[in-house]
C-alpha cells in the first residue's frame, strides 16, 4: 500500500513540475524554433536570446532591484511589527487583548473596499509614486498576527515569570527569549510576507506613474497582456536586426526570472515552515 502511495506522490511531484520545466526548456529555445514547432521538452534549436534581451535592457533590472527592496524591506518589517502587536496581544499583558484581537479579526470578514483605500492610500498618506505604497499598507496581515499569537501562547508561562524575576522588561523579554524561540513561527510568516511583497503588482498599477517604480510583477504582467512591450524589449534586446526578435521566449523568460528566487528560497525554510504552520493554527 505504501509503494501505491509513493508511485502516486511521485507521478503528482512530476505533473507540478513537467510545466515548469517546460517553461523553462521553451525560453531557452531560439524564437524561430519556438514558432516553428512549438512548445518542447528537448527543443532542437537552443537560444539564450531571450535572457540576453531580458538584462541588456534597463526595463528589467530596475524593476528587479524594485521588487527585491520590497520584500526584503517590507518583510522584515512586517516580521517586526507582527512579533511586536502578538507579542502584546499574547498571555495577559493587556487588559482588553480580547477586545483588540476582535478589531483586527475584523478586518479579516469584511474590508472598506478599492475605493476607500484608494482615497486612503492617495489623499491622507499621499503614497502615490513613492515605493512604499507597496509596503506600508501591507505591513501586518491579521491572519499572520493570530498564527503568531498562538505561537506566543504556546511558550511555557514560567520562563517568562523567571526571566520577569530578574527584572527583565517587555522589550528585553521579546528580544532575547520570546523571538529566538519562535524562529518556526518567524520563518512560517516570513514566507508568506515574502511571497506576498514579490507577487505585488496592484499598487504599481494604481498607485504608481513613475516608470522607475514599477514592481517586477506589474512588467510582467504587462509583457504577458500585451506582446507589444514583449517585442519592445526583444528589439532593444537583440543582437542583429536580422534576428528574429525573441518576443515570446521573452515572456517566458521573464516568468522564469520572476520565480526563480522564491522557488529557491522556500527549501531553507521548509523545515521551519511545517513546523510552526502546525503549531501556530492548532494552538490558542
Amino acid at each position: 500500500m505504501s509503494a501505491v502511495f509513493y508511485v502516486l506522490i511521485g507521478l503528482f511531484a512530476i505533473a507540478c513540475l513537467y510545466p515548469f520545466l517546460l517553461v523553462i526548456a521553451s525560453s531557452l529555445t531560439q524564437e524561430s524554433a519556438l514558432l516553428r514547432d512549438g512548445y518542447k521538452l528537448l527543443p532542437q534549436q537552443w537560444s539564450g536570446a531571450a535572457y540576453r534581451a531580458i538584462f541588456t535592457t534597463s526595463t528589467i533590472p530596475k524593476a528587479y532591484l524594485v521588487t527585491i527592496f520590497v520584500t526584503v524591506v517590507g518583510t522584515a518589517l512586517s516580521i517586526l511589527v507582527t512579533s511586536m502587536a502578538a507579542y502584546a496581544l499574547s498571555g495577559r499583558r493587556l487588559h482588553y487583548a480580547g477586545h483588540l484581537s476582535l478589531f483586527f479579526y475584523f478586518t479579516m470578514l469584511f474590508s472598506g473596499g478599492m475605493v476607500s483605500n484608494y482615497i486612503l492610500t492617495t489623499k491622507y498618506l499621499h503614497l502615490q509614486n513613492s515605493i512604499w505604497v507597496y509596503i506600508l499598507p501591507a505591513l501586518l496581515s491579521p491572519w499572520n498576527l493570530f498564527l503568531m499569537r498562538n505561537f506566543f501562547n504556546d511558550l511555557p508561562k514560567e520562563l517568562f515569570e523567571s526571566v520577569k524575576i530578574d527584572g527583565a522588561g517587555e522589550m528585553r523579554i521579546l528580544r532575547s527569549i520570546v523571538l529566538p524561540l519562535s524562529l518556526p513561527a518567524i520563518a512560517t510568516i516570513g514566507l508568506f510576507y515574502a511571497l506576498g511583497y514579490w507577487s505585488s503588482w496592484t499598487p504599481a498599477m494604481l498607485y504608481i506613474d513613475n516608470p522607475n517604480l514599477f514592481s517586477l510583477q506589474y512588467i510582467i504582467m504587462q509583457i504577458i497582456r500585451n506582446v507589444d512591450m514583449a517585442q519592445t524589449i526583444a528589439v532593444s534586446g537583440s543582437p542583429s536586426a536580422s534576428q528574429v526578435a525573441p518576443a515570446y521566449t521573452v515572456r517566458l523568460a521573464t516568468a522564469v526570472v520572476t520565480i526563480g528566487p522564491i522557488i529557491f528560497l522556500y527549501p531553507f525554510l521548509q523545515r521551519y515552515f511545517v513546523g510552526g504552520l502546525r503549531v501556530g493554527a492548532i494552538k490558542g
